[in-house]
């Protein structure tokens, strides 16, 4: 994605897109076929949208 996001809705939306999209990738996952390297993947996924989360945080305590 482009630039940095400083406005708390397009934060918000930023995670809620990157949610929805992890959800849908969880969804497409078949247990019976699911390789230790796509869940590793989603597994980086969430830790990037945990980060971008800890970073909107960050600048919503410095105002």
């Amino acid at each position: 994605m482009g630039g940095s996001i400083h406005d708390k809705k397009q934060q918000i939306d930023y995670l809620r897109n990157r949610l929805s999209l992890l959800i849908t990738s969880l969804e497409s996952m078949d247990p019976e076929d699911v390789e230790a390297a796509e869940m590793q993947r989603f597994i980086d996924m969430l830790e990037q949208v945990e980060m971008k989360a800890t970073t909107f945080k960050k600048e919503w305590e410095r105002g």
